[in-house]
């Protein structure tokens, strides 16, 4: 074992610092702590990244998918496919429409959705498909879009973990109908809890503005802006869910410094791969060959090993690892949900751990990583 022994490790640390601080103060300083002009800066800045037309900054990634649901107008009788394997909003967001949730089975390198796997599932009722880039491992989304629009189905793009991963040199749901994105803590870049809708279609933008301050016609943030009385109207039923100005402040200096943080990830996931080189029996994620991944989570797949016991050996070690992604049909709020079987979903949640990963980790601290599941796959 390394000198690290004894240390905890953590399976991930926000890469937050001074400067967020100093933003983050700033607004409060200002004055304007609700939805305003940050808010509106962190859009236009984020969208631009992502390659989007537009930007909508909304409380969370499950709100954001909520959001894209109701812009589609799915609802009730309406089918959404979904993968089983993603954090359980992915599905719920469906269920807030009240529109059915449809387990689609996902390649087993990537974790993600194909055009094969939604085949087996869609049905006449199909309306929609959510499509995971699953811990920043992007999917295919030319292929995906493609069905998607021969089959008349919209696809969303849940990119909750994508930010700074690629497909063919673009970021990954650039062009997307709609994509939905996640700034919480385990992201790679952070607003505390956050989220962003992104979307080259106006008319969309426009609603999804609406939709997330209530319904209102004029937000609140140009009555306050006005010289003179502005009387609001509500044009349809709205939510609550809009993002403040202290978040949008820490935003954009996290998005500034995105490529250079998955540039760091990308170097780190390149040395556990040369760690686990010869370790027989564990599968490490990789890039796709159409893309690149930030490595927003780091997993690997195991062959021989129990998984559990694994995860009970690093814990041991004071190194915290976490079980792979979970499959929602597993759960209780999903039970005898699934239409069909899922192998390879429920190979991933059952034999899959996810190892730490994070900006400042330090060679010796993966080498200890790697000697502790070595001992457990012994």
């Amino acid at each position: 074992m390394t000198a690290v022994a004894g240390r905890s490790i953590p399976v991930i640390v926000p890469a937050l610092g001074e400067e967020e601080a100093q933003a983050a103060a700033a607004a409060v300083r200002s004055g304007w702590v609700a939805q305003g002009p940050r808010v509106a800066e962190f859009e236009r800045a984020f969208a631009a990244d992502a390659g989007a037309g537009h930007g909508v900054a909304v409380t969370s990634c499950t709100t954001a998918l909520h959001l894209a649901l109701v812009v589609l107008g799915v609802g009730p009788g309406d089918e959404v496919v979904v993968p089983s394997l993603s954090f359980i909003a992915t599905a719920n967001a469906v269920r807030y429409v009240g529109a059915t949730p449809v387990f689609a089975d996902v390649d087993l390198l990537s974790g993600n959705l194909t055009p094969e796997t939604i085949d087996v599932v869609r049905t006449r009722r199909t309306k929609a498909v959510i499509a995971v880039h699953q811990g920043g491992v992007p999917a295919d989304v030319d292929a995906l879009r493609a069905v998607c629009a021969g089959w008349g189905m919209a696809l969303v793009e849940d990119a909750a973990c994508a930010a700074g991963s690629t497909v063919r040199g673009r970021p990954a749901s650039a062009g997307a109908l709609l994509a939905a994105w996640s700034f919480h803590p385990r992201k790679v870049i952070t607003t505390g809890e956050g989220g962003m809708v992104t979307t080259d279609d106006p008319d969309f933008a426009t609603r999804l503005r609406r939709l997330r301050e209530h319904g209102m016609s004029v937000s609140a943030a140009e009555r306050h802006a006005s010289a003179q009385p502005v009387l609001e109207s509500y044009l349809e039923t709205g939510f609550n869910y809009r993002m403040t100005d202290i978040q949008a402040a820490v935003g954009l200096v996290q998005l500034r410094k995105l490529a250079a943080l998955v540039a760091r990830r990308r170097e780190l996931a390149a040395n556990y791969h040369r760690l686990l080189a010869d370790l027989p029996g564990v599968h490490p994620v990789r890039d796709p060959s159409y893309g690149t991944s930030n490595f927003q989570s780091f997993w690997v797949l195991l062959e021989r090993a129990n998984r559990d016991e694994a995860l009970a050996a690093l814990a041991s070690a004071r190194i915290s690892a976490r079980r792979g992604i979970m499959a929602a049909h597993l759960e209780p709020a999903y039970r005898g949900v699934a239409s069909t079987r899922l192998p390879n979903t429920e190979r991933l949640t059952r034999d899959s751990l996810i190892l730490p990963l994070y900006h400042d980790m330090t060679d010796s601290e993966q080498e200890y990583v790697v000697d502790v599941l070595r001992a457990a796959c012994a």
